[in-house]
């Protein structure tokens, strides 16, 4: 089991983030995993900074501390040729500590290039295996070219590639993301504890390592936490039919005008109680997911990360035995 500390791109700025993940390294993570977004999901988040150089600056600013994606979609706003590029040399300045996340992307970030969103589900699958075959096309060296029924490649090579290329891992909610990680991925990704999600993803020929976000807010009392992660986290309750369609923060305001605080607490563990976040890991662990990344949407960051390095890690150890 490895434990990572969930960046939260849309809620801080650049130089927040990256204090934050050197932070996360001194507390005891294993790694620190970022949301690669154009937009937040509410206005009153307030930020969204470009995660490739955020991640860069913790790279030269920490030691040990892994990174990831988590995730990014190499199909619309990027092309997987850039995508390619980015993740190698981040390879390459870390020292071998990043993995490449991806998935199929929402409208909310991948909307702006005016490039259209594929309206199915289906479609959105066949763009991400064509831009993992050119990732993965690309990191073998020398000049390549690719015809996709979506995307294209013409005579491009990736002069800068480490020894070994980032492992990848993808984001899946059903069968077939589950079949596209096992096949052209390194890892598994998903969101909610869906030991249904492993399994196809096992039956699939998958054998890495599965990631998974726990959704939680630290603060002093359960009743800060809660609000505070209302009042910034409620689009989470909405469900992936809902948070991967809508265009705009505006629209995620309407939709969650009607999320309540004991919607909240139902999804998010909320407070101080060390035993609620071990429960909350183990839902995960027992759902066949063996890293697990802390998304604390709490009002208090350096709170959390005390409160992790000094109560929550050493029973957290207890718990994978």
């Amino acid at each position: 089991m490895q434990i990572g500390y969930k960046l939260a791109a849309e809620a801080f700025g650049p130089a927040e983030l990256i204090r934050q993940a050197t932070l996360a390294e001194r507390a005891g993570f294993d790694f620190v995993e970022i949301s690669d977004h154009y937009h937040p999901w509410l206005d009153n988040q307030g930020h969204s900074p470009f995660a490739w150089t955020v991640l860069g600056a913790i790279a030269a600013r920490t030691e040990t501390l892994g990174l990831a994606t988590g995730v990014t979609c190499p199909t619309v706003r990027y092309h997987p040729a850039i995508i390619a590029q980015a993740a190698a040399t981040l390879a390459l300045i870390s020292e071998g500590r990043f993995t490449l996340g991806v998935g199929s992307g929402e409208r909310l970030n991948e909307h702006v290039v005016g490039d259209g969103f594929p309206e199915s589900v289906h479609g959105r699958h066949r763009l991400l295996r064509e831009a993992l075959e050119i990732i993965r096309l690309l990191w073998r060296g020398g000049y390549q070219s690719y015809r996709g029924d979506y995307l294209q490649l013409s005579d491009a090579r990736v002069f800068d590639l480490p020894d070994e290329p980032p492992p990848i891992a993808v984001a899946a909610g059903g069968p077939g993301a589950a079949r596209l990680a096992a096949d052209l991925g390194d890892g598994l990704f998903a969101t909610e504890p869906s030991a249904e999600t492993v399994r196809q993803y096992h039956e699939s020929g998958g054998a890495g390592p599965r990631y998974a976000e726990v959704p939680v807010a630290w603060a002093p009392d359960a009743t800060t936490a809660a609000r505070a992660a209302l009042d910034t986290s409620r689009w989470a309750v909405t469900g992936w039919k809902v948070m991967s369609e809508l265009p705009n923060p505006v629209n995620f305001a309407a939709a969650t005008e009607t999320v309540r605080e004991e919607d909240i607490r139902r999804q998010f563990t909320c407070g101080t109680d060390t035993s609620d976040y071990l429960n909350a890991a183990r839902t995960f662990l027992d759902a066949g997911f063996d890293r697990l990344v802390f998304q604390n949407a709490g009002p208090d960051p350096d709170g959390f990360l005390d409160f992790y390095r000094t109560e929550l890690a050493p029973e957290l150890t207890k718990v994978a035995v």
